[in-house]
């Protein structure tokens, strides 16, 4: 007899059928629109499972593959999950071929609820706030990558203004390696983002090439701010015209303009080098 597609095994669900409701609903995760609507996001790898759970979050769907969670860290996950009250899918290889990213595929993933917090209350002057402000990023993996340095600095979080990624799209979510579960995020439209920006007590910081100051160079006043504009255009005028202080990143080979991860990265090491 054929197995089927669905069965309950010690509190985890079987599923061998791509038409199952939660599979074409994790699926459905990969779009945008899907995670607007349900709230939704989904981490890969037992690692970034880790950095969740020590981080407090609980997932609402924990997927493994069938037989892979017989010990070690894949056990202890799956009884995080349960413990939580989780669904507990173990699925055939085909199902989470349909499930895993394409490039490195995982053998576990889990489905969570985003949290986004409001626009921070500016801070009392002197405080040590340092919060990135990105404007309209475009590429997943650079958003990943600035959201997994915020963590390793200890900056404050991650505001995000205007139209650009999405932080809990697939591929800023493993750039992040874990670090989307422990850096605050915040998204605001352009217009109460500038109103916000207008009333910080402390440093208004942006990157500009033809800034005279050198970002090395410079005392910045906290609580800071450090505004980074998208990829290739850079910060709006808008944006520009509320930096206290401008700064450049200076460069001697052919090239002028530095990754945006990158740049931020710099800038944050700067800026946070007392606190390191």
């Amino acid at each position: 007899m054929k197995p089927r597609p669905e069965a309950v095994r010690g509190g985890t669900r079987a599923i061998t059928s791509l038409q199952n409701e939660r599979v074409k609903l994790i699926r459905s995760l990969n779009m945008r629109k899907s995670r607007r609507e349900t709230g939704l996001f989904v981490a890969e790898g037992a690692s970034v499972l880790v950095a969740a759970r020590d981080a407090g979050w609980q997932p609402a769907i924990l997927v493994l593959l069938a037989g892979s969670a017989t010990a070690g860290v894949a056990r202890e996950l799956l009884a995080w999950a349960h413990a939580a009250g989780a669904e507990c899918l173990e699925v055939s290889q085909a199902v989470l071929g349909k499930l895993a990213a394409k490039d490195n595929p995982q053998t576990m993933l889990a489905v969570f609820e985003q949290r986004w917090q409001s626009l921070p209350a500016p801070p009392a002057a002197g405080s040590d706030a340092l919060w990135v402000v990105l404007e309209a990023v475009r590429d997943p993996g650079n958003l990943g990558t600035i959201i997994r340095t915020v963590d390793a600095v200890g900056a404050s979080g991650v505001v995000l203004i205007g139209a650009g990624v999405d932080p809990y799209a697939r591929e800023a979510v493993r750039a992040t390696m874990g670090s989307v579960f422990s850096v605050p995020l915040v998204r605001a439209g352009q217009q109460d983002g500038l109103n916000w920006l207008a009333r910080w007590p402390g440093d208004v910081v942006g990157t500009r090439l033809d800034a005279r100051d050198d970002f090395r160079a410079t005392a910045y006043r906290p609580p800071t701010l450090l505004l980074m504009g998208s990829e290739g255009p850079g910060l709006s005028a808008d944006l520009t015209a509320v930096c206290s202080r401008l700064v450049r990143i200076p460069m001697a080979g052919r090239l002028d303009s530095l990754n945006l991860a990158v740049a931020t990265a710099l800038m944050l090491y700067e800026m946070r080098k007392k606190q390191l």
